[in-house]
């Protein structure tokens, strides 16, 4: 009997264990709670490109095909390219969307009996026979629950997994009494490129950061308002 794996998220790196679990002979069961594969890549801003070099941002069994000539392709076709992989490996069928995984449980023997041996399973079969895990999901659809057992579980969820990572402030000094609008990068990316044009037109922009999304936001803003309008 083929081992079952949990794998959660359907970005890059779920689908690369997806592909590669199927390869080794294992039964994989991916859950995404969003209606597409493609992870970060689902809620892009429209002048987002690739930060680094195509051939650096590549599958190794799946180059990007010649039809994309730019060094660094933008969001469309990175997103393309990650649908044309999954196709390509027949993904699709192994997950389940608009599905959220609410609680993932092992059952098996204690955290010190695993600790104390020296390879996880004792065997050098990272699976082993010792455990399972129970893992609970909703269809965020219908809402209904589900209780599955697997062998063994992959988490893909990205650095953040959807959750702003925003700074503590002290009391007093912070969005609270500031009197213009507040927003995290990812609420401004899950805007369409109408109402996050009209989000910052006409305004003085304040973006906080400096890595990837910053950099992009501040590119809107200022076609948006003119460079001078913004501050990084």
């Amino acid at each position: 009997m083929k081992r079952r794996i949990c794998i959660v998220g359907a970005g890059i790196s779920g689908l690369l264990a997806c592909k590669y679990a199927l390869a080794k002979g294992y039964q994989p069961l991916v859950f995404e709670s969003r209606s597409t594969i493609g992870g970060v890549w689902t809620q892009t801003l429209k002048t987002t490109k690739l930060q680094t070099s195509k051939p650096s941002y590549q599958f190794s069994d799946f180059p990007w095909p010649s039809s994309v000539e730019t060094l660094f392709p933008d969001h469309n076709q990175v997103f393309d390219y990650i649908q044309s992989y999954a196709n390509h490996f027949n993904l699709l069928k192994h997950i389940r969307f608009n599905t959220k995984v609410l609680s993932i449980k092992y059952d098996g023997p204690s955290h010190e009996h695993v600790q104390s041996c020296a390879l996880w399973g004792g065997n050098g079969d990272p699976f082993g026979d010792k455990g399972k895990w129970i893992i609970t999901t909703r269809d965020l659809l219908t809402q209904s629950i589900e209780v599955i057992v697997v062998d063994f579980v992959i988490l893909c969820l990205g650095r953040f997994s959807d959750v702003p990572n925003m700074p503590e402030f002290p009391s007093g000094k912070g969005p609270e009494v500031f009197e213009g609008k507040v927003m995290h990068s990812m609420d401004y990316s899950s805007l369409n490129d109408e109402t996050a044009t009209n989000t910052v037109k006409g305004k003085r922009v304040i973006v906080v950061g400096l890595q990837k999304s910053a950099l992009d936001i501040t590119m809107e803003c200022s076609i948006a308002n003119g460079k001078t309008a913004v501050r990084g």
